[in-house]
């Protein structure tokens, strides 16, 4: 039976793979059992945020040390899915997915289950198109069967991510007499996003292809996947795929849960999702319990009717501050409020992943004390 591992790692900078060089140097890991990355680097989380791909490039380098791989290959073959932007009391780190192999123990299951995939490059003219929408659920329906999830209802986070239109993809297509939906960058990420949360939903049969076109994408908010998380970045230039859930077929003290997160304000989801796994906010975690926790995952968006709760928010009127970094600096100070440690991967841009406004939350934890 397969074994999942998750460890967060923090560092000091973008490039600074330090704590997972010592834990391969050690034996603690074996490079060979790391199969994906998701990460939060102190970069600004837009189209120029280079961090991401600093961070990615520093991590092949090291992992080809170990397996004698060469980076380029290894790039294709392990999702490195980053986001940009550690505001508030958010600290750069990392979690690392390893899967190993073990002998069935009668108390197996169900775990922590992981899965992976890669879409082929996505064409600039395609992105926020039904033919990205069709690359995304394939790609999650592959790394649904690699995790061996039977029941869609097992899957609780669906990390994707996906490329965007830079202005030289754009003109490359253009050249090539293909039309991009949009030519501007940062509208590209969000459209990219879009895409990526109608693939899920699809993937998860959460949604039926026929029940959506192109026009729906950023029009109709009605449709979102509570279970997907999507970022966009110009380092990729395919869709990135990371499924977590649980499974009866692997084994391990890990599992993983998940909760919509209505709004911003919701601390109501982040008790529960950590009640879901035994774990008591009184109000805060205890150091003992916040021990269990191997990593935390959120999405957020600031809502677009300009009010939460009733009561006026001026994230989207804000010429200075991106209302992506609003969003993230105070849901991370909420969220970490919680949980007592800074180290949560909240990523913005959580356009139909989830409510308007609002977003989801999952926890991967330790089922028995100590063994995270």
């Amino acid at each position: 039976m397969r074994t999942a591992r998750v460890f967060r790692l923090s560092m000091a900078h973008p490039g600074d793979l330090s704590e997972l060089d010592r834990l391969i140097a050690d034996g603690t890991v074996r490079g060979a059992d790391v199969v994906a990355i998701i990460g939060k680097t102190e970069g600004n989380g837009g189209v120029n945020d280079f961090t991401r791909g600093y961070f990615t490039q520093t991590l092949m380098l090291l992992l080809s040390k170990y397996l004698n791989k060469p980076a380029e290959q290894l790039i294709r073959e392990i999702p490195c899915v980053l986001s940009g932007g550690t505001e508030g009391v958010m600290s750069p780190h990392y979690s690392v997915f390893c899967i190993s192999e073990a002998e069935p123990a009668p108390e197996a299951g169900p775990s922590l289950a992981i899965g992976t995939a890669f879409s082929d490059p996505v064409p600039a003219e395609d992105i926020g198109r039904r033919a990205h929408v069709d690359s995304v659920a394939d790609a999650v329906r592959t790394a649904i069967a690699n995790a061996g999830i039977e029941r869609l209802e097992d899957v609780h986070f669906v990390q994707v991510k996906c490329p965007c239109v830079t202005v030289a993809r754009a003109a490359a297509a253009i050249a090539a007499g293909k039309t991009p939906l949009t030519n501007d960058p940062n509208r590209s990420m969000a459209y990219a996003r879009a895409a990526g949360a109608f693939g899920v939903a699809v993937a998860l049969d959460e949604l039926a292809p026929s029940a959506f076109t192109d026009a729906s994408l950023l029009s109709d908010f009605s449709i979102q996947s509570p279970r997907a998380s999507i970022s966009s970045g110009v380092e990729v230039e395919s869709n990135e795929v990371v499924v977590l859930g649980n499974s009866p077929r692997w084994m391990g003290a890990l599992r993983i849960s998940h909760r919509p997160m209505a709004d911003a304000l919701d601390i109501g989801a982040v008790v529960d999702v950590l009640a879901d796994l035994g774990i008591a906010a009184k109000p805060q975690v205890s150091p003992t319990d916040a021990a269990r926790i191997a990593t935390v995952l959120v999405k957020c968006e600031p809502d677009r009717r300009g009010r939460i709760r009733g009561n006026r928010h001026t994230m989207l009127d804000d010429t200075d501050i991106n209302a992506q970094r609003h969003i993230r600096g105070a849901v991370a100070g909420l969220v970490a409020g919680v949980i007592g440690d800074g180290r949560i991967f909240v990523s913005g841009g959580a356009e139909h992943q989830g409510p308007d406004g609002g977003g989801l939350i999952a926890v991967i934890a330790s089922q028995k004390e100590g063994l995270a």
